[in-house]
């Protein structure tokens, strides 16, 4: 049987690291997309020599992509089976607080980034159908949207409706599409300031929220059933899970939670 290829994005660290890791173990050959030189070189160091591949990529550049994936197949020996369009960045805080720039680099890098890879990928995906899969990282963020975290929940709606989207679009052409939905992972991200006008990391604001952080390997594992299984999206972390019981079974419950200043909830 031919070795299958994954092409990961925001693969230098944190979530695209671990899936990297888990499908190298599951015999699969990685390519490895980021901004991050240095990092994906360490997420290649820690691979099997000769079962991974590095790409600088800005996710925002759609020629960019075109190029990335050939590079990528040209290393891999033909063929890409997973584009996971993984890439992406925090943003906390409200509306009225945020830098424009700042709204417009977290629309194009979490969601025009991702229908880019989209694009890019499904001629790759169609030719190694039926099995392909596009996978899409959302969040928790996109299941019911929270206090301080508009921008990025939209952002993360955007990625969930995708998803279902060309799961219905791309059904009969054999790909599948499927995305994450995880809550806050242990991830260098959770280190950072929501917004720049915050002296308060991400971390703190869990922390002090009462909610967990859920160790990154269960994202990779929840990557591999995702990419194997049939479910379009699968929810990591007990918030997620929690956030998807509440929004169905007690919406009224959770916007009453939401509006009396619940703390923000996402990945």
């Amino acid at each position: 049987m031919a070795r299958k290829t994954i092409f990961i994005t925001g693969g230098a660290s944190g979530i695209g690291r671990a899936v990297a890791q888990r499908f190298a173990q599951g015999g699969w050959f990685v390519g490895i997309a980021d901004i991050n030189e240095a990092g994906m070189a360490e997420t290649a160091a820690q691979l099997p020599a000769g079962q991974s591949s590095c790409h600088r990529l800005d996710v925002r550049d759609r020629a960019a992509w075109d190029t990335a994936l050939s590079d990528c197949a040209k290393a891999a020996g033909g063929q890409i089976d997973v584009v996971f369009n993984n890439a992406g960045i925090p943003i906390g805080g409200g509306i009225v607080d945020l830098a424009p720039e700042e709204i417009e680099r977290t629309l194009d890098i979490n969601l025009k980034g991702v229908i880019f890879g989209a694009q890019a990928a499904f001629p790759w995906l169609r030719v190694s159908a039926p099995g392909s899969c596009l996978l899409n990282t959302a969040s928790a963020a996109g299941i019911y949207g929270s206090p301080g975290a508009s921008v990025y929940s939209a952002t993360k709606f955007g990625v969930r409706a995708l998803t279902e989207s060309l799961d219905g679009e791309w059904a009969e052409d054999g790909i599948k599409v499927r995305s994450l939905m995880p809550s806050f992972i242990e991830t260098p991200l959770l280190d950072h300031a929501p917004n720049r006008a915050s002296n308060e990391d991400i971390r703190t604001r869990v922390l002090g929220a009462g909610l967990e952080i859920t160790p990154v390997s269960e994202v990779a594992e929840a990557a591999w059933a995702a990419v194997h299984g049939d479910k379009v999206h699968t929810l990591v972390g007990k918030t997620a899970r929690r956030l998807a019981f509440a929004s169905r079974w007690m919406p009224g419950a959770l916007r009453k939670q939401m509006r009396s200043g619940g703390r923000p909830l996402g990945k």
